[in-house]
């Protein structure tokens, strides 16, 4: 999860203002958690009450602590639908496909106990808010991704089992010239994979993300996410990113 929040920190500096090149400034001014952090809190928080407790509603958990947490940083970078979605006391699913489902859902792969779990989880998490077939797929590719590198498996039975989901048959380099910022699952979810597979360590998946030139710090979240638990990360960056967050996003997460 810190993984995630790692990537979205990093690339937030260039959400807006895209690169296409792996050297840069890993934390540097500007940097700031945004959204994709804070929401990667709240689903954190919802799997761990959800672990921790019997015949719970978990969709009503999940809606509640994005609730929660999503007012309470009003301005960390939401979308128009998602901002809106905060405020409506009538909350519905707005059968979204964007890739908002995919950048909050680390803790449901982490945190789950089998892949069968991951997957449900991530679809719940998903569901609050992103219902859209594309929105689901998202956010289950991604958990499952996290589940399966968690419990070891190599970068080839990761991808072939993604495979079912989106074709990965494409390298970083060869569509970084023309890649641009794209919201939806569809269009980024698949290259932040990419940015994992392709990478060397966990650094090296964050850069990879934020090279492309796209909606850097969700890429970056979505590839640091998996990178987290196949690669493991530095103190260093960990240290660095706890001193972004404050108490309450620390507490959600656990830490």
């Amino acid at each position: 999860m810190i993984g995630a929040i790692i990537g979205d920190i990093v690339g937030s500096v260039y959400e807006r203002n895209p690169i296409k090149t792996k050297e840069f400034e890993l934390f540097q001014d500007g940097c700031r958690f945004t959204d994709d952090t804070v929401m990667t809190c709240a689903v954190a928080y919802a799997v761990r009450e959800y672990k921790a407790r019997d015949n719970v509603n978990v969709i009503g958990l999940f809606q509640k602590r994005m609730v929660e947490l999503g007012q309470k940083y009003p301005d960390a970078g939401y979308g128009g639908k998602f901002a809106k979605w905060l405020q409506n006391p009538y909350r519905r699913p707005y059968n979204s496909f964007g890739n908002g489902s995919a950048m909050r859902v680390s803790a449901c792969g982490q945190l789950a106990d089998s892949l069968e779990e991951a997957h449900k989880l991530a679809v719940y998490s998903a569901e609050v808010t992103h219902n859209h077939p594309e929105g689901i797929k998202g956010a289950v590719a991604v958990a499952e991704a996290i589940w399966l590198a968690k419990n070891k498996k190599s970068k080839d039975e990761i991808e072939e089992h993604l495979s079912q989901y989106y074709d990965l048959d494409f390298t970083l380099d060869e569509i970084r010239p023309t890649y641009e910022f794209d919201v939806t699952c569809q269009g980024s979810v698949p290259q932040a994979i990419r940015c994992f597979l392709e990478a060397e360590s966990f650094e090296d998946a964050v850069r990879n993300a934020v090279s492309l030139g796209g909606d850097s710090d969700t890429q970056a979240a979505i590839a640091g996410s998996i990178a987290e638990v196949y690669f493991g990360i530095p103190a260093r960056l960990k240290a660095r990113a706890y001193n972004y967050l404050t108490p309450d996003l620390r507490s959600a997460l656990g830490i």
